[in-house]
């Protein structure tokens, strides 16, 4: 009632973390997802050429999403003792780098669960965090770090907006694959809904340097598809590759769906679709 909460940063597989306590559940309202940042961090930081044969890796994280009450998290224990900042984790040159670092956010995002980074990592931190130090603050103020920095603030405010991103977070309605086993493009699909707000979105992420233009992809209904957000915006330092229009399904089938659109898939990139029904 105060506005607190408890979480537990736990790594095993002990049940019922997050369980009520006359459940015989430890009564915690989140438990760290401790699984999922180890998977994705180590995806992300594999050369996007070779991602296809860790394909798996991105996707196990929902084989047991539903088990407890999960915050995603980035913390501050993966950016310390030489194990390099979240930017500088990334593959690539310094582009490619914030690019991967976007989808990273924007896939988080849009993920089941809540989410949690560490300090420094909204202006993309290049140094590892030392506790001895502050900051280095003047960082945020450098065109691209203040790009990302920028990127990170419409993000959370994008989230806050779009009840499906969290509606139903610990609700297996609440997200739903619609593509995950295109390896070879390493492009996943899936749809994040609110039954209370009855809001839909399809998320496209895209986790290879490669500009799809009219990559067709399975859609759940016949309906209007209209992208209300694009990481590669070159607001956020990006190439633009975004859609412009919005786009109206086809009865085409594909991804076993009887229904598809034509959209350009933004490289190292992670873009969000509106969907109305007709």
């Amino acid at each position: 009632k105060d506005g607190s909460i408890i979480v537990a940063e736990e790594s095993t597989a002990w049940p019922k973390v997050t369980a009520k306590t006359e459940d015989d559940g430890l009564g915690f309202d989140l438990k760290w997802n401790m699984g999922w940042m180890n998977d994705f961090i180590s995806y992300m930081q594999t050369d996007p050429l070779y991602r296809k044969g860790c394909h798996g890796t991105l996707l196990f994280s929902m084989v047991y999403a539903y088990s407890e009450n999960f915050i995603l998290v980035f913390s501050h224990d993966e950016v310390v003792h030489l194990k390099k900042s979240m930017l500088m984790k990334m593959p690539g040159d310094m582009e490619q780098k914030y690019a991967n670092l976007r989808a990273a956010y924007g896939f988080m995002i849009a993920h089941p669960g809540k989410n949690l980074s560490f300090m420094g990592q909204e202006f993309a931190q290049e140094e590892e965090w030392n506790e001895k130090i502050s900051l280095p603050w003047d960082e945020a103020k450098l065109p691209e770090h203040k790009q990302f920095m920028d990127y990170i603030k419409d993000l959370n405010a994008f989230y806050l907006k779009h009840p499906a991103l969290y509606e139903d977070d610990y609700n297996e309605e609440g997200f739903k694959w619609l593509s995950h086993m295109d390896a070879d493009h390493s492009i996943v699909t899936f749809m994040r809904t609110g039954k209370k707000s009855g809001e839909k979105l399809l998320i496209v992420c895209n986790f290879t340097p490669v500009v799809h233009e009219k990559f067709r992809i399975g859609v759940p209904f016949a309906g209007k598809y209209k992208e209300i957000f694009n990481s590669d915006s070159a607001i956020y330092g990006g190439g633009d590759n975004i859609n412009k229009r919005q786009k109206t399904s086809k009865a085409v089938t594909w991804d076993g769906l009887d229904n598809s659109i034509l959209v350009t898939v933004p490289p190292l990139g992670i873009s969000v679709y509106k969907c109305i029904e007709i």
